[in-house]
C-alpha cells in the first residue's frame, strides 16, 4: 500500500525590520550579514554560510544581532541542503519570541519538515503537533499521520486517519487499509477497501474485495454464481476456465440465457473458441442454445404450474431468467410476486437476484432499493452492498 508523501516548504528569509527603538546592528555585523543575505539571494548558499561565520567571529554581539544572523542562516542552511545546521537555526529563531503571528506557523512547519527528513520522529512529531497548534492545516495533519505511520506508531496513526469524519483519499485509504492489515483488524480491512472499492474502482481492490468475502465464516456456496456476476462487472474474468464455470453455473441456475451470453463474451474476446479445448467450448455454447430453446417451448406450462404450486422459489429463478432472456417486464413482475409470497427458502438471496435483474434491466434506483433489504450473515448482504458501491461508482 502507498504511504502519504510530503513536501515541506522552507520560509524565505530575510533581515527582519527594526521591532523595537533599541533594536540595531553595529556596521561591524551588518556588513557580513548583508554581504551573505545577498549571496543567498542569488543562489549562493554555501558562499552566504561562509560569509555569516565572518559575523559569528565578532565579539559581542547583542541577542537582536545574533537573531538576524540566524534568520539568514536558517534560509541559507536549509537552501543549501545543511538540515542540521538549518535545524539549530531555525529553533534558535523561533524560540526567540521576536515571529510575528503570522510568521510563527511557516517556521514551526518547516521545522517539522526538516526533523522528518531527519528521520527524528519523536521531535518531528512535537514540531508537527506544535504547527497544528498555530494553524490547523491539511498538510501538517497528514504529515503528522505519515509520521505516526513511518515510526511504527500505527494506533495513533489510524486514529488520525479515522478521526472527524474526514473524508479520506486514495493515500490514506491505502494507509489505513495497511495498518488494519498490520494490526490483523480483519473486518475494519474490509470495510476500508469496500471504501476504495467504492471511491476509487480499480481490478485489484474488486479483486480482493470479493476474494476475501467468499472467504467469511458462513458464506453460502449457493453465492458462488454472483459473486462471479460481481468479478464480471469489474473485469475480474479473463481466463477460459472462468468463463466455463460461470457459465456451467449459470446453466444449473436454470438461466441459459445468462450462460450464452457468458459463453458469447468469451468469444467476442478471443478467449474462448481457441486451441485444444475450442471442442469442449463449443459444446457448452450449443448446450445453453439448446437449453434455452426449450424453455422457451415448455416456458409457458412452467410458469402456469409454478404459479399453481405456489412455488416462490421457482417462480423467481425462471423470472430471473426472463430477464436475462430480455423479457425484463415479464421477468421482474415475475420475481416480485415470488418475494411477495413470503415463502421463499433463500429470501435475501432473492431479493439480492431481483435487484441485480433491475440493474441489468437499466433500473437503477429499483436496484438500489432492493439491494438495500437483503440482509443476512450468508455473503447476501455483503454482496448487495457491494452492487450498491458499483451501480455509484462504475468502473
Amino acid at each position: 500500500m502507498a504511504a502519504i508523501g510530503f513536501t515541506a516548504a522552507t520560509p524565505i528569509l530575510g533581515l527582519s525590520p527594526l521591532a523595537h527603538a533599541a533594536d540595531s546592528v553595529r556596521a561591524e555585523v551588518g556588513k557580513p550579514l548583508q554581504e551573505a543575505q545577498k549571496l543567498a539571494s542569488s543562489g549562493k548558499n554555501k558562499e552566504a554560510l561562509a560569509k555569516l561565520r565572518e559575523a559569528d567571529n565578532i565579539g559581542g554581539k547583542t541577542p537582536f544581532e545574533t537573531y538576524q544572523i540566524e534568520r539568514v542562516r536558517a534560509s541559507a542552511a536549509a537552501a543549501s541542503g545543511d538540515n542540521d545546521a538549518a535545524i539549530k537555526a531555525f529553533e534558535f529563531v523561533v524560540n526567540s519570541g521576536r515571529l510575528s503571528a503570522a510568521e510563527a506557523p511557516k517556521f514551526t512547519q518547516a521545522l517539522a519538515g526538516m526533523y522528518y527528513r531527519a528521520k527524528d520522529w519523536p521531535k518531528a512529531i512535537t514540531w508537527i503537533n506544535r504547527s497544528l497548534k498555530d494553524s490547523d492545516t491539511p498538510q501538517m495533519r497528514e504529515l503528522l499521520i505519515q509520521t505516526y505511520y513511518v515510526s511504527g506508531n500505527y494506533a495513533a496513526a489510524a486514529k488520525e486517519l479515522q478521526a472527524g469524519g474526514r473524508g479520506l483519499s486514495e493515500g490514506q485509504l491505502q494507509m489505513l487499509a495497511n495498518i488494519q492489515l498490520k494490526q490483523n483488524d480483519k473486518a475494519g480491512y474490509v470495510a476500508t477497501l469496500e471504501k476504495l472499492a467504492g471511491g476509487y474502482p480499480k481490478t485489484s481492490y474488486w479483486a480482493d474485495l470479493l476474494n476475501r468475502v467468499t472467504g467469511k465464516p458462513g458464506f453460502s456456496e449457493r453465492l458462488s454464481l454472483d459473486v462471479w456476476r460481481l468479478k464480471m462487472v469489474n473485469g475480474l474474468i479473463t481466463k477460459p476456465g472462468e468463463y466455463m464455470e460461470m457459465s456451467q453455473l449459470a446453466l444449473q441456475a436454470g438461466n441459459p440465457a445468462e450462460a450464452l451470453k457468458i459463453v458469447d463474451q468469451g468469444y467476442k474476446k478471443g478467449v474462448l473458441g481457441t486451441g485444444g479445448d475450442a471442442p469442449r467450448h463449443q459444446r457448452l455454447k450449443d448446450l445453453a442454445v439448446k437449453t434455452q430453446a426449450d424453455n422457451a417451448k415448455s416456458g409457458g406450462a412452467a410458469e402456469a404450474e409454478l404459479l399453481k404450486n405456489k412455488d416462490a422459489d421457482g417462480l423467481a429463478a425462471m423470472g430471473y431468467a426472463q430477464v436475462s432472456n430480455g423479457e425484463a417486464e415479464k421477468g421482474l413482475a415475475l420475481m416480485n410476486t415470488a418475494v411477495k409470497m413470503g415463502t421463499l427458502k433463500h429470501a435475501d438471496e432473492a431479493k439480492l437476484h431481483l435487484g441485480i435483474a433491475y440493474a441489468n434491466a437499466g433500473k437503477k434506483a429499483n436496484a438500489l432499493s432492493a439491494f438495500k433489504t437483503v440482509q443476512g450473515n450468508d455473503g447476501a448482504a455483503d454482496l448487495a452492498r457491494y452492487w450498491v458501491l458499483n451501480l455509484n461508482h462504475p468502473m
